[in-house]
């Protein structure tokens, strides 16, 4: 990969939120974007990270971005490139924010080196490109030692930490000190949660904005029962003879049809009418794989029917995750280590990448044809797989680590295990839920309303427009401009929470 590529961006009209927003609601929305896209002509909203396929920052990018063009905004994505050595680095920052080891390797000069000589060509491309009026959002790890460089131009510059943990340890500490020295040259930071926020960072540039979901790109849109059957009998997950088409519709609004299939580690395929316990995430130690498997032979297999699907991206499409291919190869041991009868019951599935809107539309037929979906990890900056499920009324067992804690209502909403590591607690939850019908549909049913009152695209958007025009704001005052005003004022006061009348509890 060149050292930044520009990845395209798909306007999306936000006028489609009338139909999932109360009226007054969605008033606001328009009358807020309305104000914010005449308050930003002539500016450029770059955002930078290091991937354009997989994870959650893409999963919160593209509908962003999308949203944000629709409305009038000039709205940019950009993606460095690096060799190998540099994002097995950033993944050993990544799993040190989350307060892991990871590969244990060093943080040493040595490695300072590599991460700075490996910007060093993205830093400079970018400079070019950026202006004094234009405001530049860097997304994580990756992108931090980029902050010097944009800072020289003038824009307004903020940097995103999507991962953090609630209570810092060594490890997280040994990562913030490696990024500090970028990360303080930004005009602000955001965080998924007030716990994340780091210690020796300027508490008056900390902002929380917690992610939300896009109701309607590929990934989370209404599918028919026998449209979901469709696209998972011919990604071959779950094969039968399909009564419906497997198609679905892309995020401007064309048509769109499976036609890959998923790489499946199993004894026998799934029937349409086995109940499915499923988790979808990353090969990542973190997400817990090994225990999700583990958990499900030892608690769940032996008291109730059910299988279990694991399911993931192909490992050779995620480009700034270097650690994926050796967990899939981990999972697919201990697959082969179970027993005969509970392996019958154990599905690993690899979903194709090619085309990033026929994967999430198989992700999305996967969940709404699950029982109970799980996402057990060991730590998590926020989860949007727990929110994709809950908006499709999915019960959903998570652990009570990161963000997960913040969009489930513990037995209302969903469950939360109290420890990740307890894989008894884990399989009690999820059997409770498949013995009990009713309490699993209430759950899920709630889970719905829990997502659409707190956290749909419009409340992140709105908030980062706050943001940015409190960027804006202060810069106009330095340059001794008259700053806007009106609804976009009322964004950067503070009054988003009155503004959507969001319950959130960020």
């Amino acid at each position: 990969m060149e050292s930044l590529e520009h990845v395209p961006v798909e306007a999306m009209d936000p006028h489609r939120f009338e139909s999932v927003l109360a009226p007054a609601q969605y008033a606001r929305l328009l009358d807020l974007i309305n104000n914010g896209a005449r308050a930003l002509r002539g500016r450029v909203i770059w955002n930078v990270n290091s991937t354009a396929k997989g994870g959650g920052v893409v999963e919160l990018l593209r509908p962003l971005l999308g949203y944000s063009r629709g409305a009038g905004v000039d709205a940019r994505w950009s993606v460095i490139g690096g060799a190998p050595q540099f994002f097995e680095l950033t993944k050993r920052l990544h799993n040190r924010l989350h307060g892991f080891d990871g590969d244990g390797g060093a943080l040493s000069d040595h490695e300072r080196a590599i991460y700075e000589g490996t910007l060093a060509g993205a830093a400079g491309a970018f400079a070019k490109l950026v202006r004094r009026q234009d405001v530049v959002i860097l997304h994580d790890p990756q992108t931090a030692g980029l902050i010097p460089a944009v800072r020289a131009t003038g824009a307004a510059l903020i940097w995103r930490c999507h991962v953090g943990l609630d209570h810092p340890n060594r490890r997280a500490r040994s990562a913030w000190d490696f990024l500090r020295p970028y990360v303080i040259g930004a005009d602000a930071y955001v965080f998924s949660r007030k716990t994340f926020a780091w210690e020796g960072l300027d508490p008056a540039k900390i902002v929380v904005i917690q992610p939300t979901v896009d109701a309607f790109n590929p990934k989370n849109a209404e599918q028919t029962r026998e449209q979901s059957l469709a696209i998972l009998a011919r990604a071959g997950v779950v094969p039968h003879d399909a009564v419906g088409d497997p198609i679905f519709v892309r995020s401007d609004g064309t048509p769109g049809r499976v036609d890959r299939r998923a790489q499946m580690v199993e004894v026998a395929p799934l029937r349409p009418g086995d109940r499915l316990v499923v988790q979808v995430s990353r090969w990542d130690r973190l997400k817990d794989p090994l225990g999700v498997i583990t958990g499900f032979a030892e608690h769940i297999a032996p008291h109730v029917d059910g299988h279990l699907v694991l399911a993931g991206p192909s490992t050779e499409s995620v480009a700034d995750d270097p650690e994926g291919a050796g967990i899939l190869a981990d999972v697919n041991a201990a697959w082969h280590a179970l027993s005969d009868e509970v392996r019958r019951r154990v599905h690993l599935a690899s979903l194709p990448m090619a085309d990033i809107e026929e994967n999430a539309a198989i992700v999305n037929a996967l969940q709404r044809h699950a029982t109970v979906v799980v996402q057990k990890s060991l730590a998590e900056g926020f989860g949007l797989t727990v929110a994709e499920a809950m908006w499709k009324s999915r019960p959903v067992v998570g652990s009570r680590v990161g963000g997960i804690q913040d969009q489930i209502v513990n037995g209302e909403s969903g469950v939360l295990i109290s420890d990740p590591h307890d894989l008894a607690e884990y399989g009690s939850a999820v059997t409770m839920l498949l013995t009990d019908p009713g309490r699993a549909e209430e759950i899920g049913s709630a889970a719905h309303v829990r997502i659409r009152d707190a956290f749909l695209g419009p409340y992140s958007l709105m908030r980062y427009f706050g943001l940015i025009h409190r960027l804006i704001t202060a810069r106009q005052a330095a340059d001794g401009a008259e700053p806007t005003r009106g609804a976009w004022e009322l964004a950067a006061s503070g009054g988003l929470g009155q503004l959507l009348d969001n319950p959130s509890t960020a």
